[in-house]
């Protein structure tokens, strides 16, 4: 079946790909946010070191896979 055009020459994206798009734009979003986040709360918890370092990624992975998949909630819907 061949794309369709939009009125602009611009073809039509397809389901999956607006929400692929969701996901990826909800994660950076996320692990923007969750970056400050894990640095102020991981330090308070005592950790220092290679634990403060896996503490921020494992904060900021946690964020933006969590708001990742309500923005591919939202956009299915």
């Amino acid at each position: 079946m061949p794309a369709t055009v939009g009125p602009c020459g611009q073809s039509q994206s397809s389901c999956f790909i607006e929400v692929k798009i969701g996901f990826m734009i909800g994660c950076a979003v996320s692990m923007a946010a969750g970056a400050p986040f894990g640095s102020f709360s991981c330090p308070r918890l005592g950790l220092r070191d290679r634990d403060l370092l896996g503490g921020v990624r494992k904060t900021t992975m946690q964020s933006g896979g969590t708001f990742g998949t309500f923005m591919v909630i939202g956009m299915g819907i």
